[in-house]
């Protein structure tokens, strides 16, 4: 076979059109990536991943152009892995993962077509091109809490008294709650970005890149609780004439300008000067000696753009068995154990689930003691309308009627399956009108196709089994709540758990009529 006399000139070609490819087939995912860049502060550093990227590797390119590309067979093993992640993870509609898989295929093509040895040269360039990928909204609950928790321990320990509920606060000068943007993932975010970005460039050894890494992680983290604790003291010692409205923000960025401008220039301090290159080509063992053909390369190529293929075929085989009929949820005016329904009375509430293909929300009574019932109904799940996604909550970050003070979970046995239910409590606002702001109990579990959860990930991890095994995806959230105030906290999860398991057959009974129905 005849060998190409500069393998660079047909190698390069061949990963820019596999490039292509994948990004032609995966458009909606990697369209998705850019939408959000473009419409999320937090991520638009994503529009400079790439040229970034680019930068990086024509920095290497006297390096590069010491290595000869010998195209690899064993990287197409993990393309089909990725391809097969990404197919899961697009059932189940979870963004983060399919956008990931969609930035390793990219990579994976790089030790496909032009070998190990070249990848190893850019190894950093291939992993940041992963800071594309908008991710870290999960932890926005967690974050908030712990700014919560930080910031009343310092009041406290100034001698500020503090009266707490949930996320919100109240101290003599005013009211203060954590929202989201109190989180400090931003914060993280672009720390964790350029930080990587400069221990690359400023550090040989892996033990202060390391370390540089995550002092990146944690000087952010600590920042945003201090820069936190700071605002609501500014507010309080200037009556509120301070840190509010648009400097709440201002004053945010300014504090954590200076702390990273800081941790950047101790970081210069130790940096490490790079060393000298030699033009002597590194020769690695692992390569063939044997150059590159033409048969090898264009074949790997075609190899991998089969694989990356196959899982947008698969979806579109799945895509023509579903249908399009309209669902139809109705609540029984009477359950079991003569609940009966009624109108919802002071506490009206509707949990804030997205786009469900049905719902209802229905009220029953019995004996006074009444409990609400709400019911999403999810079927042909995409990323506009699911189960499980960020932005379905019980209650709204923008929410003027309820405002959710805590959430645990409680153990329950229900239909011969042992689980815990999601647990929260929420208080009315001032929008009810009362002087008494009302305060409700509420649970709420999944079911998918039959089976109950209240875990995200495993609601998750069910329906892509179940559409897996060609199933479908349906699947419902079911929220029971009922007021405080009426029954006291242990009595109203008493009540819950007597509604719940009372009730439950006739819940389920619905849900799978409906799942026929649309069958």
């Amino acid at each position: 076979m005849k060998t190409l006399p500069n393998p660079w000139r047909q190698a390069l070609p061949a990963l820019v059109l596999l490039w292509l490819w994948t990004l032609v087939l995966y458009r909606d995912t990697s369209l998705g990536m850019v939408q959000i860049w473009a419409r999320s502060d937090t991520f638009t550093h994503g529009f400079l991943v790439l040229p970034i990227v680019l930068w990086l590797v024509w920095r290497a390119r006297q390096t590069l152009a010491l290595q000869t590309p010998y195209s690899s067979v064993s990287p197409l093993v993990l393309v089909a892995g990725v391809a097969a992640l990404w197919l899961l993870a697009d059932w189940v509609s979870v963004n983060a993962v399919t956008q990931i898989a969609v930035v390793a295929l990219l990579v994976l093509t790089v030790p496909t077509v032009l070998g190990w040895a070249v990848a190893r040269v850019i190894i950093f360039p291939l992993f940041f091109l992963f800071f594309a990928v908008p991710m870290g909204e999960f932890l926005l609950p967690q974050f908030m809490a712990w700014t919560a928790d930080f910031t009343i321990m310092a009041l406290r320990l100034s001698g500020i008294p503090v009266y707490r509920e949930g996320l919100q606060f109240v101290i003599p000068s005013g009211n203060w709650s954590v929202v989201e943007a109190c989180s400090g993932i931003r914060y993280l975010i672009a720390s964790l970005t350029v930080g990587t970005l400069f221990a690359y460039l400023n550090f040989q050894s892996r033990t202060r890149r390391a370390l540089f890494v995550l002092a990146s992680v944690l000087v952010p983290i600590a920042a945003n609780w201090v820069r936190a604790y700071l605002i609501v003291m500014l507010g309080h010692l200037s009556g509120n004439k301070l840190a509010a409205g648009v400097d709440h923000l201002i004053y945010g960025w300014l504090f954590f300008g200076l702390v990273m401008l800081l941790m950047f220039y101790l970081g210069a301090r130790w940096a490490e000067p790079a060393p000298v290159t030699t033009t002597t080509p590194n020769v690695d063992a692992s390569v063939p000696r044997s150059a590159l053909t033409a048969t090898r390369l264009w074949t790997l190529t075609a190899s991998c753009a089969v694989l990356v293929a196959v899982p947008q075929v698969v979806q579109w085989q799945f895509s023509q068995q579903t249908t399009g009929l309209a669902l139809h949820l109705v609540a029984p005016p009477v359950l079991t154990a003569d609940w009966l329904s009624t109108p919802p009375g002071d506490f009206n509430f509707k949990p804030s689930f997205q786009h469900p293909a049905a719902e209802i929300n229905q009220h029953y009574t019995r004996q006074g003691a009444p409990v609400g019932l709400y019911v999403g109904y999810y079927t042909h799940q995409n990323y506009q309308s699911k189960l499980v996604s960020s932005s379905n909550v019980l209650v709204g970050s923008h929410d003027d009627l309820w405002a959710q003070l805590n959430r645990s979970s409680r153990p329950l046995t229900l239909a011969a399956q042992s689980l815990a239910v999601q647990r929260a409590e929420l208080r009315g606002g001032a929008s009810h009108g009362s002087t008494t702001a009302p305060r409700l109990l509420v649970w709420q579990l999944y079911w998918i196709n039959g089976t109950l959860t209240s875990n995200d990930y495993l609601a998750k991890v069910y329906g892509a089994f179940d559409r897996l095994l060609g199933r479908g995806d349906d699947a419902a959230v079911i929220v029971i709540y009922t007021p405080q105030a009426l029954t006291g906290e242990v009595a109203s999860d008493a009540l819950l758990a007597s509604f719940l398991s009372t009730n439950y057959a006739a819940i389920h009974k619905l849900l799978l009529t409906t799942r026929q129905g649309r069958s």
